[in-house]
């Protein structure tokens, strides 16, 4: 790898799922080191000549899946699934605007809060990567597909007895609950909602 005269190499995080380009930062030896080694992206602080872990403070984590080299070995290539959204100001990603007629514009597609299914999906995979005793979710990926598989069932019957009984809160309750054993066992399975989103874009009319 070519360092440049500080010692730093420019890095582009991409979404894995969406191949969306996030945001640009710069690495030394020692941050990208430590992304190999923790698969949470790393970085090098400028601007405050810090090492810097990209969701240390607001829990965005960037999930680390590949490492890309370009051809002359000077730019990193970083395939990640993100927590939450890459840029502070709560966009998705850091190139929210275009320029139109040599202005500068928000690209308001691009304009959203933390994704909270993205979120939870980055904290299900991480487990799945790095168990934790005690977490709930170790429980159901030791306990195997039949186990999930069952709770998707029963929490499935719940919001179904939710929505008969008409009420807002239960359904929303139930659904959530559902949602998240369905992330563990897209996750259980290799996937994520992102194949699910692609299916249910190619059904549009």
């Amino acid at each position: 790898m070519k360092y440049d005269e500080k010692g730093l190499i420019p890095a582009v995080v991409q979404n894995s799922a969406t191949k969306e380009v996030l945001m640009v930062a710069y690495m030394n030896e020692d941050t990208f080191n430590k992304t190999v080694e923790t698969k949470r992206a790393t970085f090098w602080s400028r601007s405050r000549g810090e090492v810097w872990v990209k969701g240390g403070t607001s829990g965005n984590y960037m999930f680390v899946d590949e490492i890309r080299l370009d051809c002359d070995e000077d730019c990193v290539l970083l395939l990640v699934t993100p927590a939450g959204p890459a840029c502070h100001t709560g966009n998705r990603t850091c190139f929210f605007r275009k320029l139109e007629s040599g202005e500068l514009v928000e690209d308001t597609e691009m304009h959203a809060a933390s994704d909270i299914v993205a979120r939870e999906q980055a904290v299900i995979i991480d487990r799945k990567k790095n168990p934790e005793q005690g977490s709930y979710t170790n429980y159901l990926f030791d306990k195997g597909e039949d186990k999930i598989l069952k709770k998707v069932g029963e929490e499935a019957a719940e919001v179904v007895i939710a929505g008969k009984n008409r009420s807002k809160e239960e359904i929303t309750y139930e659904v959530a609950d559902l949602m998240y054993h369905l992330t563990v066992m897209l996750v259980d399975n290799g996937m994520t909602w992102d194949d699910v989103y692609k299916e249910m874009e190619n059904r549009r009319n």
